[in-house]
Parts: structure tokens; C-alpha cells; sequence
């Protein structure tokens, strides 16, 4: 059995186009409060607090999926999710019309992928993303009932990997 396999975050054409789109809106809203507001407090003060935001936002995007014989790992650019093998309760693959009642609370929705603590409106129930296109869903659920749900372009052998090494380590 091999140690550590990982799986690569791709963005989607969608992703990026929505990217650039916040940052030119964005850009534009800056410009527009330097040349029309007078005094320039206001302007910068947005253009700070916006810098901050996409900054704050930017720590949590994710990279990659990792997973190894006691845990999966999801890395982000500053920030990394564990989530040990004997805690995971279920793994399935979910269609993309399954996440249609799912809006985002706090986190990244189209800013280099979806990630962040979102709110499944049909259950009425918190859930934790960490996507880079809103496609190819694997939803994981641990032993406290928490669900966490993970784009994998690989999502049937990333399910069957996660699977088998949960058999694995319960030998």
C-alpha cells in the first residue's frame, strides 16, 4: 500500500472567471470612491478593509487532498484541515444537483474555488466545504455527525482510497 496519495485542487474555467470578476469589481468600486469622494478617507478605508478581506480569504484556498494511513489532509495555502481515518463514519460521491440548497455563511464563494463554513438550507445544518469547482463532490462524514464536502476530479478512486485504508486500519 503506497504511504501518501494526493490529489491536486483544479479550478475550473468558472472559478477563474469569477475571480477576475471580484477582483475588477472590486477595482472598480476602489477608483470610483478615489476620483468621486473627495478627502479620500472613505477610499481608503474601503480599499483597506477589501485588501484585508481577499487576504484573509486568499490563506484559506485550497490545494491539495492528501491522504495517508491515519489521516486525510486537506492543504491550503496557510491553513490545513485533518481529519483522522477512525473518525470518518461514511464516504460518498454526491451529484452537483445535491448542492443546490447549500449557500455560503463565511468563506469563499467563486474566489479561487468554494471553501469555508457554508449552510445546507434543506437540513438546516452547517457544513464545511473545500472545493475548486462545483463539481465532482465527495461528502465525508465523521463520527460526530459534522459533514465536510471536497471537490476531487478523482472523486471514485479518492472514495475507494479512503475506503480501503479505513479497512485497513481496522485490521
Amino acid at each position: 500500500m503506497e504511504h501518501e496519495l494526493i490529489y491536486k485542487f483544479r479550478f475550473s474555467r468558472r472559478v477563474w472567471l469569477l475571480t477576475a470578476l471580484y477582483v475588477v469589481i472590486f477595482g472598480v468600486l476602489a477608483a470610483a470612491l478615489y476620483f468621486l469622494y473627495e478627502g479620500g478617507y472613505l477610499s481608503a478605508w474601503f480599499s483597506s478593509c477589501i485588501v484585508a478581506l481577499l487576504l484573509l480569504m486568499s490563506l484559506s484556498i485550497p490545494r491539495k487532498i492528501c491522504l495517508n494511513r491515519e489521516r486525510l489532509r486537506i492543504d491550503c495555502l496557510m491553513d490545513i484541515t485533518e481529519l483522522p481515518l477512525n473518525e470518518i463514519a461514511s464516504v460518498r460521491k454526491v451529484e452537483r444537483s445535491e448542492m443546490k440548497g447549500i449557500i455560503p455563511l463565511l468563506g469563499g464563494f467563486g474566489f479561487f474555488g468554494y471553501y469555508g463554513h457554508y449552510l445546507d438550507v434543506i437540513q438546516v445544518e452547517r457544513v464545511r466545504i473545500y472545493a475548486s469547482e462545483w463539481d465532482h463532490f465527495v461528502e465525508i462524514t465523521d463520527i460526530y455527525e459534522s459533514r465536510l464536502y471536497i471537490s476531487c476530479a478523482e472523486a471514485d478512486k479518492l472514495i475507494a482510497a479512503i475506503q480501503e485504508r479505513i479497512e485497513h486500519s481496522e485490521k
